[in-house]
């Protein structure tokens, strides 16, 4: 019921910013507030979406507009000349469905509980991507250390721009294939228990239009917290990067952790994994190479390269701990805190980190 109140705040954005002209952080608040209702209408209208096409198709559906938010959120970003509060919003999009939504997920579904368990062929495969993400991720970034100080300098940059297309394409690649994996070829090893016998509570009609508006209407706000972000980040004197990689990284998936936390509460761990894994995967595999290919078209090219040796550490610390909670298949809710913790020890470096 929340999320429908929330859906205030699309009005009230718009009339702030066209009508009585705000000052940037209102619009800012604003809009980023209003982007979460938006998202948890994204992700209802295509799960009842997956639920009318069938398990294959549907799962096709949830992957493709699973991170519609973060995927807008970025391109009118990345638009406004910001190619580091992007990369920001990746290493922060990873980071906190890895830890935050996913530790959130365990403390609230064991809490009272021995401990809490999920299916751990699912897990064994999502940490492998996760940590096949890293090291995509990673390679240009080290790229950059280990060149920087060749003779020929100046052409590092056109070269870490190849590396990263390339490393983009391969990414995608990865990603069709693991949807032909896991949605064909061996769906009866994959398939979550929620898919079967579902029905859908919503006509096709109307699933299809709470789609389209909520994409509508996510993309405008994107813009107007795009516009908004670097007045927002002076006035409050927080970096931009800062800004990107907790705050609108956070807003981009909050409608993840919500559904993951009341999952794990309902005893399905193996769905809040999914979810939030799944998510930080779809970032890294599809999210971040189309930001990268779409860049050069938009005229703001952007790479692969964490220029800051901080986003390296915190994406990969990300698939360690992660590898290490979901190797046996159950957790309890002193492991989900350790997640947390992690969490909050690398935004509290990210808040004092240089701009």
């Amino acid at each position: 019921m929340i999320f429908v109140y929330l859906l205030l705040l699309v009005p009230l954005s718009l009339a702030l910013a066209y009508i009585f002209h705000a000052p940037p952080i209102w619009i800012f608040v604003t809009a980023v507030l209003a982007i979460v209702p938006l998202a948890e209408w994204l992700r209802r209208a295509t799960d009842q979406m997956a639920k009318l096409a069938g398990p294959a198709i549907g799962g096709l559906l949830n992957v493709t507009f699973g991170n519609m938010a973060e995927l807008l959120l970025g391109l009118f970003v990345l638009a406004s000349g910001q190619a580091e509060v992007v990369k920001g919003q990746i290493t922060g999009a990873i980071i906190g469905n890895g830890l935050l939504g996913l530790g959130l997920a365990i403390v609230v579904g064991t809490w009272g509980r021995d401990k809490g368990t999920f299916h751990k062929g699912r897990a064994g495969l999502l940490s492998s991507l996760l940590i096949l993400s890293v090291i995509a991720l990673l390679t240009p970034g080290l790229f950059h250390y280990t060149e920087r100080g060749a003779a020929d300098s100046q052409a590092v940059p056109l070269l870490e721009e190849r590396l990263s297309l390339g490393v983009s394409v391969v990414l995608i690649g990865i990603y069709i294939a693991n949807l032909i994996y896991t949605l064909i070829t061996h769906r009866n090893v994959f398939a979550m228990e929620h898919e079967e016998g579902a029905q859908a509570d919503w006509s096709l009609v109307k699933a299809l239009g709470v789609l389209l508006g909520a994409t509508v209407l996510t993309a405008i706000e994107a813009e107007l917290v795009a516009g908004a972000l670097e007045a927002t980040g002076e006035r409050l004197g927080l970096s931009s990067f800062f800004l990107g990689i907790i705050v609108l990284a956070v807003v981009g998936n909050a409608a993840e952790y919500a559904a993951a936390v009341y999952f794990a509460r309902g005893g399905n761990l193996s769905l809040s994994l999914e979810v939030t894994l799944g998510s930080a995967i779809q970032v890294a595999l599809l999210v971040a190479p189309l930001l990268v290919l779409v860049s050069y078209f938009m005229g703001h090219p952007m790479n692969l390269v964490f220029a800051n040796p901080l986003e390296m550490i915190a994406i990969a610390a990300v698939a360690f701990i992660v590898n290490a909670i979901a190797h046996d298949g159950e957790a309890t809710w002193f492991e989900g805190l350790l997640l947390l913790a992690v969490y909050v020890i690398l935004g509290l470096a990210f808040y004092y980190v240089s701009p």
